[in-house]
């Protein structure tokens, strides 16, 4: 809203200009967001006193040290991203506009969720199908709409990384697979939120790297340099992605180990959905797959857990997903969490560097 109707009134005023640039927009996103989450969960943490359901068959720990602590602290992160992204971000940009209602329609599910959980004081919430379907509605809806604002040249197109100029053009196919995508890593997140800190950290890494990425792609100059498509006014998605940023850093704050609340479903599906329509919008959906490597890893050792077990009637992990299978073997929660924050840094360092292998 700066950026549309304060800024063209004061531009002769000296140094206003300097808010035109994307990357100090960002900057200033980043800051909006997390001084909001910082100053509102003291708050939120005060006033809210509903704690989410603790599994039963978890960790012997986690039922001991996290019963009664309070949920749904992704509401937080959510309002304040959108918040700041509407302050600092273009707000007649399609893609801005559409990432953030995809953004909101993720966690309104996920608030639902976590309200059923507190309700019948049980960790299962709605049902799988139920939340399935409605991911996959609100994906499948993003990822129409998005190819409606793409130029012609590149719409219905996919693009994959270290294969130069190869293409495949299918609409049908592409909002398939792009749905699929974002659909994806909004599971794929939610099942890493499982310790204190774990999820927030590697979103973060994640995010700063689509932010980075949809700078490039909207930039004509640099895309041309690096051989990757230009994606008219998608640069304008850095700020969200610099809004998401200050939000899960203020957050961070709060989760820290021991987390004094946890971002709940309210959170995790609307981040992992933000990832996933970031990297449609930017059309790096694959790399999506290497930078959020860790949260594949989470997402696979689920499928390969429930997998095998309806198979053989075994089961490959001690419990799934895979950091609650370390904790069972014996590692501390905070040894689990600082390691597998190491990993998402390898996979977003990887991840970038596909920038370059073209």
């Amino acid at each position: 809203m700066f950026f549309n109707f304060i800024l063209p009134n004061f531009a002769y005023i000296s140094g206003v200009n300097l808010f035109r640039y994307i990357t100090f927009r960002t900057f200033c996103a980043l800051l909006t967001s997390f001084f909001v989450a910082f100053f509102l969960y003291p708050i939120f943490i005060k006033k809210f006193h509903y704690s989410q359901p603790i599994r039963n068959d978890g960790p012997e720990s986690h039922i001991i040290k996290k019963q009664g602590t309070p949920t749904m602290g992704g509401a937080i992160i959510i309002a304040s991203t959108i918040m700041s992204a509407l302050l600092w971000g273009d707000i007649t940009n399609g893609y801005l506009v559409a990432l953030m209602i995809l953004t909101f329609s993720y966690s309104c599910l996920g608030f639902f969720d976590d309200y059923k959980k507190i309700k019948y004081k049980n960790s299962k919430g709605l049902s799988g199908k139920r939340k399935l379907f409605f991911q996959i509605l609100f994906a499948f809806i993003f990822s129409y709409y998005v190819e409606l604002l793409r130029a012609p040249n590149i719409s219905g197109c996919l693009t994959f990384p270290f294969i130069k100029n190869f293409v495949i053009c299918n609409l049908p196919f592409l909002i398939c697979f792009t749905t699929f995508v974002i659909v994806g890593s909004s599971n794929a997140v939610n099942l890493t939120d499982g310790l204190d800190g774990l999820a927030t950290f590697p979103v973060m890494l994640a995010t700063l790297c689509l932010g980075i990425i949809s700078y490039f792609v909207g930039h004509i100059v640099f895309a041309n340099y690096l051989n990757i498509p230009y994606i008219a006014n998608a640069g304008e998605i850095s700020i969200f992605c610099g809004s998401m940023i200050g939000a899960c850093l203020g957050f961070l704050w709060y989760n820290a180990p021991p987390a004094a609340i946890f971002m709940g479903d309210t959170g995790s599906l609307a981040l992992g959905g933000a990832l996933g329509g970031i990297s449609v919008i930017a059309k790096h959906e694959f790399v999506l797959a290497i930078i959020g490597g860790l949260f594949v890893i989470e997402a696979i050792s689920v499928m390969l857990q429930v997998f095998y077990f309806r198979l053989t009637g075994k089961r490959i992990f001690l419990m799934a997903p895979i950091h609650h299978h370390l904790e069972r073997k014996g590692w501390n929660e905070t040894t689990v969490v600082i390691r597998f924050w190491i990993i998402s840094f390898v996979f977003a360092l990887i991840g970038l560097a596909t920038l370059k292998i073209r």
